[in-house]
């Protein structure tokens, strides 16, 4: 069994707000409360990353029209004992999801982690 860090997009929609530094802002922050309040405190919530298409430069995920913002948040979790990657990201899946209910996930990385001492010595 192995230990993975599982790294997850999630569309996050907000409405009523006139600027991307808003919309980040409330996307992190209801986000976090919703994983909190599922006792979820283990996944990290940030902004995500969109690589420019002109230069690939990397910015906010972030789009606002009509002062609606679509907000792209990178969670990632860490996943302990799993099977496989594939095991990782089902279990990744299934405790995110679960939080943030009608909230579209996307994997977007897994990568297997070393044990830590203690677990190498059992």
């Amino acid at each position: 069994m192995s230990n993975y860090l599982v790294a997850l997009e999630a569309a996050w929609l907000v409405r009523d707000v006139e600027s991307v530094d808003d919309a980040i802002g409330v996307a992190v922050s209801e986000a976090g409360r919703r994983l909190n309040e599922a006792d979820k405190e283990f996944v990290d919530v940030e902004v995500g990353a969109t690589p420019c298409p002109a230069c690939g430069e990397p910015f906010d995920s972030a789009f606002i029209a009509a002062s609606t913002a679509l907000v792209g948040l990178m969670l990632e979790i860490d996943v302990f004992n799993a099977d496989s990657e594939e095991h990782a990201t089902r279990i990744a899946k299934s405790e995110v999801g679960g939080a943030l209910r009608d909230v579209p996930l996307d994997v977007i990385d897994v990568i297997e982690t070393e044990a830590d001492e203690e677990e190498e010595d059992r």
